[in-house]
């Protein structure tokens, strides 16, 4: 098993990428901005393929349980010894996940540095202290880079015991031309909702909180984009037209553009649960991207990506229906906060500047490995 180029340029960085995936890996993320650095050669291998453009390798899963999802999956890869070939870097997602701790293990075998992506925000989570997840977390702290895509990752690496020398903050790469603002704002009141259908991401507090809405706004429209448990609960909400509420279905990237393009104002409504709190909240900086004000709870670390005038409130359909409806009445008001909300995604998340940050981390990381290694 190996890679398709060499994924090596002229000063030496190599680039030659195993991506160790997960269960319910996600399209356009980690691998993907992995597969966009210039020069990388970027070969994933899971049980299923996420279609971002780069080779596949197929291993399934030993998996005992499903109680756990995506970082926190009870999930290993199986056959993991049978991976090989000339790859300068092992990576994957998380430090509690199994799979990370595999990635350990085959880089160590075949001489290749290893690096871990996190979002990670709380060092306290209770997944630490179960002995597969606490196994895995062990291993991965001799790793040679962590990409910390939130800075409070950075503070959760370094809080771990991990070398702060080795955690690198680079911000989510956003595709600023994908996610833009309609050529004219939206007037009408929709507030869209875009995220998983489930109660960690509070479709159901939204729902409550249109309904309150609509007495004093009832032209208001909610557009719910998205798949999961929940999704009954809306559709039920959206089979009556007193509502205002329609039910979209789940939509590729480019589709859900098409939907941050049609609407006023971006809303959802995570809460925390017993090993997670929302850590950034992608959908958020896509809506920004897109020139819509966000309406969203106070949740974990969210307040990296939504900051004021966007509007974080406390879990309270009452709340939640105040800042909904602050901003539904207003265009002026959702304009002027549309073009900041663009400004700073510009500024912050630009996709080809922070590819261009992650590729210089792997360049850094690879000099200081380089200097650790001896003689």
């Amino acid at each position: 098993m190996g890679s398709a180029s060499t994924g090596r340029d002229d000063g030496g960085l190599d680039l030659r990428i195993a991506w160790l995936m997960l269960p319910e890996s996600r399209p356009g993320r980690e691998l993907f901005w992995l597969s966009q650095m210039p020069g990388a050669s970027v070969t994933a291998v899971g049980e299923t393929p996420t279609g971002d453009p780069v080779p596949f390798v197929r291993r399934p899963y030993r998996r005992p349980t499903r109680r756990f999802v995506e970082a926190g999956a009870l999930a290993w890869l199986r056959d993991s010894a049978s991976i090989s070939g000339s790859f300068g870097w092992v990576a994957s997602l998380e430090l509690c996940s199994l799979v990370t701790g595999q990635a350990t293990s085959i880089a160590r075998r075949i001489q290749a540095r290893q690096a871990v992506f996190t979002w990670g925000n709380d060092h306290r989570n209770p997944l630490y202290l179960l002995p597969p997840y606490r196994q895995a977390l062990h291993r991965a702290k001799s790793a040679d880079l962590f990409v910390c895509v939130i800075e409070a990752a950075r503070e959760h690496c370094i809080a771990l015991g991990i070398p702060a020398e080795r955690c690198v903050v680079v911000h989510p790469p956003i595709d600023t031309e994908l996610f833009h603002p309609p050529v004219q704002p939206v007037e009408h009141p929709i507030a869209v909702f875009v995220s998983p259908l489930a109660s960690n991401k509070g479709i159901d507090r939204v729902l409550d909180a249109f309904a309150l809405v609509r007495r004093h706004l009832p032209e208001a429209e909610l557009r719910v984009v998205g798949g999961g448990p929940l999704e009954p609960l809306v559709a039920a909400r959206s089979s009556d037209p007193r509502t205002g509420v329609t039910l979209v279905g789940a939509r590729d990237r480019r589709g859900v553009a098409e939907e941050l393009r049609g609407a006023a104002v971006f809303v959802t409504a995570p809460r925390p649960t017993r090993v997670w709190n929302e850590q950034f909240g992608l959908a958020y900086v896509e809506a920004m991207a897109c020139g819509l004000p966000v309406v969203t709870t106070i949740c974990g670390t969210n307040y990296e990506a939504t900051r004021a005038p966007n509007a974080r409130v406390v879990d309270d359909v009452e709340a939640l229906a105040e800042a909904l409806e602050h901003f539904l009445v207003d265009a002026a008001l959702r304009r002027e906060i549309g073009r900041a909300n663009r400004a700073e995604v510009l500024e912050r998340y630009e996709f080809h500047q922070q590819i261009d940050r992650l590729r210089e981390a792997f360049l850094s990381a690879q000099a200081a490995s380089d200097l650790r290694a001896p003689a």
